[in-house]
């Protein structure tokens, strides 16, 4: 059974949005993305951060990187790049749980904060289902999102993920134990 495709050969395309893996070629759009937020809008936004370390060489590494955990099946990292002017809005990423009987992935988003409000999330994630699904073979993805994350719980509900559960202490972050609330969708 082929589990996934050669992921750097995926890319979607939505009505505004196109959905890769990161190039080499991708470095100064990806570093503008990042440079360009605004400050944290709250706990679970990053917002701005110093990019003084990633320099041109760093981001080949990193899309090195990207290219190895997709090879083993581990991880999968896409870029979010308008259509109209090739600029990074953000990321979508996935993570293989177990293969097996279960085809099982985790999904994660990011927008920048400074394209918020533009609805590129709903259309970027609905689309990176479709991937997930289609092109990486899972057949249940769920979402891990914190309890107080509202704006991330809606944007899961909205692209037609159901809520399963909360589950108690699931992950190591903020320096704790953090409860989570799983979102899912499965294949048709």
């Amino acid at each position: 059974m082929k589990i996934v495709e050669k992921t750097f050969d995926i890319v979607s395309e939505t009505g505004r949005l196109i959905i890769k893996p990161l190039e080499k070629s991708d470095y100064e759009s990806w570093l503008d993305g990042f440079e360009s937020r605004k400050p944290s809008q709250h706990r679970h936004d990053e917002g701005k951060r110093d990019m003084s370390n990633c320099t041109e060489e760093w981001f080949r590494d990193l899309v090195d990187k990207h290219q190895e955990l997709a090879i083993s099946d581990t991880a999968f990292v896409f870029g979010l790049f308008r259509k109209t002017d090739g600029v990074h809005i953000g990321m979508v990423d996935f993570s293989t749980l177990v293969r097996d009987n279960f085809q099982w992935g985790s999904i994660g988003y990011s927008i920048h904060n400074h394209q918020w409000r533009n609805g590129y999330g709903q259309e970027a994630v609905k689309e990176a289902l479709e991937i997930g699904h289609k092109h990486l073979n899972y057949h249940r993805i769920e979402a891990h999102i914190n309890v107080d994350n509202e704006a991330s719980f809606q944007l899961a509900e909205r692209v037609g993920m159901e809520y399963e559960c909360t589950r108690k202490g699931f992950i190591y972050e903020f320096g704790d134990w953090t409860d989570n609330l799983v979102y899912f969708k499965n294949s048709i």
